[in-house]
């Protein structure tokens, strides 16, 4: 897993906890990298998973909780990276619908040993928008917290349901987008 991802994470740690927190986590977790990382690094996403549990347990905070929470601040990170994406891109659906064809192949040209996950998309019915995420690394809870950020952007009327697809192991999982009806 690329090192930018683990620096947002500290980074969203730091701001929505503390910088003593942060250092704590990363004491008690005894990472091999010993917590730092830089931006171009690769490093092994049981890190990761390491620092969001001792997160979890500084905190009191569910690690499904702060994993989606995480999604949601990386979404934020997404922005300010790639405006010109969310720019031409006027919906959630448009947005979400070019992940697998525009974001991975823009990361895949920066990190060519990049593992992504994968996006498998159907629109069933008008106004519903099913993606299902398959992935070798357990963060379902990631993509639905990056889905939530993108919604929250957008400022639109939106409902998840989540399926887990993987006996809960979360390296699988659909999600299920229908737009809600405007009351006028």
């Amino acid at each position: 897993m690329k090192g930018i991802v683990f620096s947002n994470f500290l980074e969203m740690v730091e701001s929505k906890f503390s910088v003593e927190i942060v250092d704590r986590i990363i004491v008690a977790s005894e990472v091999p990298s010993g917590g730092s990382y830089t931006t171009l690094g690769t490093y092994d996403h049981n890190e990761l998973i390491r620092l969001v549990v001792q997160l979890g347990e500084q905190t009191g905070v569910p690690v499904a909780d702060l994993v989606r929470t995480f999604g949601e601040y990386l979404f934020g990170q997404l922005i300010e990276i790639a405006p010109q994406f969310v720019d031409m891109n006027p919906s959630v659906f448009d947005f979400l619908q070019k992940v697998d064809s525009y974001i991975h192949v823009e990361v895949r040209k920066l990190y060519s040993e990049a593992e992504l996950p994968r996006f498998d998309y159907s629109t069933p019915s008008p106004g519903t928008l099913e993606m299902t995420y398959r992935s070798s690394r357990p963060f379902a809870d990631l993509a639905e917290g990056l889905i939530q950020g993108c919604i929250r952007h957008y400022g639109e009327s939106i409902d998840v349901k989540r399926e887990d697809l993987s006996e809960s192991s979360g390296t699988a999982a659909r999600f299920i987008l229908t737009k809600r009806e405007q009351t006028q």
